[in-house]
């Protein structure tokens, strides 16, 4: 497991292993969530970047008609 350490100015750097498994690039967003104690980073995604990513889902038995607003 790779580690990093806090800065005194709570900054981190992300290791090059890291880096060369997920492709982050300088200036990218990157999303922070916090749960339950673990800190979570997830790049930043345009709407755009999501189009089409659910191609051939099948939507029956999803929702019932009566949940539908």
């Amino acid at each position: 497991m790779t580690q990093v350490t806090v800065s005194s100015k709570f900054q981190v750097v992300i290791p090059k292993d890291v880096r060369r498994q997920v492709p982050v690039h300088m200036g990218q967003k990157l999303a922070v969530i916090v749960k339950e104690g673990t800190i979570t980073l997830l790049p930043d995604k345009p709407l755009s970047a999501l189009r089409g990513f659910l191609k051939g889902m099948k939507a029956s038995g999803i929702r019932e008609k009566r949940d539908r607003v």
